[in-house]
């Protein structure tokens, strides 16, 4: 892995941490989380932080997006391995190779031992009919 991957996964997911929290603090219509702690969000974040936080997590949201399209677009172009299957099939046609090989090897050198054997044998009769 690169090191913009790396750097662009932490983005990634301290973006999405801080999203988070962020949408937990703000208020919805039904008070929320950001409600639970006695109106407490609005007296720290002022009067007007609901438009404020809305468009911090518009903004948040929106850097999220072309991280995750950035990072979608460096690892989909990444140059792969080869797979599983194109190694399998690489192996049995290398020993579809070496079997056949050691079929001509073995048919060589059966042919050259018949040979021998004949040239023995024929050698043989040749000696016994001069020695008659």
């Amino acid at each position: 892995m690169g090191i913009i991957t790396v750097v662009l996964y932490t983005l990634v997911i301290v973006v999405a941490l801080m999203l988070i929290g962020l949408i937990l603090i703000q208020q919805s219509k039904g008070g929320g989380f950001g409600g639970s702690f006695g109106g407490v969000g609005e007296s720290v974040f002022g009067a007007h932080a609901g438009s404020h936080l809305t468009k911090l997590t518009v903004i948040l949201t929106t850097v999220f997006f072309i991280l995750a399209l950035l990072l979608a677009v460096l690892v989909g172009h990444r140059s792969r391995g080869r797979s599983v299957a194109e190694i399998n099939a690489d192996i049995k046609s290398e020993t579809a190779k070496v079997e056949k090989i050691d079929k001509v090897e073995k048919s060589n050198n059966t042919k050259a031992v018949e040979a021998k054997a004949n040239a023995s044998v024929a050698a043989k009769v040749k000696t016994d009919k001069d020695n008659k």
